[in-house]
């Protein structure tokens, strides 16, 4: 067999709402991948929306934004002591949050550009896994 004919094209679902938009690029279940892989996902905010709000009790979570700036607000479930942070795409990093901690991600309502975010998952999407949290204003 050629192995040009090993290439295979995925279908891939891109949810938009009056947010932004949210793309998983790898969902976990493609043909090929290692016994575990989570998801990637890409996110997008435009200006003065919220991407996030919840929290998991298994999944672990990487997150870089790669155009924009984003207003990240963390939250420890248990003690609901609150961090508030900015990340930007012009000194990326990766933003690595653990199960239990409530995450937001606002794009600046003053912002001139979406805010787009890479995130990977270690865990395949659960509804039982992301639970809504509230944050203080």
């Amino acid at each position: 067999m050629n192995k040009l004919d090993k290439v295979n094209l995925i279908p891939r679902t891109l949810r938009s709402d009056d947010r932004g938009w949210f793309l998983k690029v790898i969902d976990g279940k493609e043909q090929g991948l290692p016994h575990h892989t989570g998801e990637v996902y890409l996110t997008l905010a435009v200006p003065g929306q919220n991407r996030g709000g919840h929290y998991h009790i298994k999944a672990h979570e990487w997150f870089t934004v790669v155009q924009g700036s984003a207003l990240v607000s963390l939250a420890d479930t248990s003690t609901h002591e609150q961090r508030d942070m900015t990340l930007t795409a012009t000194e990326p990093v990766t933003l690595v949050v653990p199960p239990g901690v409530a995450h937001i991600f606002c794009n600046p309502p003053d912002s001139h550009e979406p805010m787009l975010l890479v995130a990977y998952s270690d865990e395949l999407y659960d509804p039982a896994d992301t639970i809504p949290y509230s944050f203080n204003s």
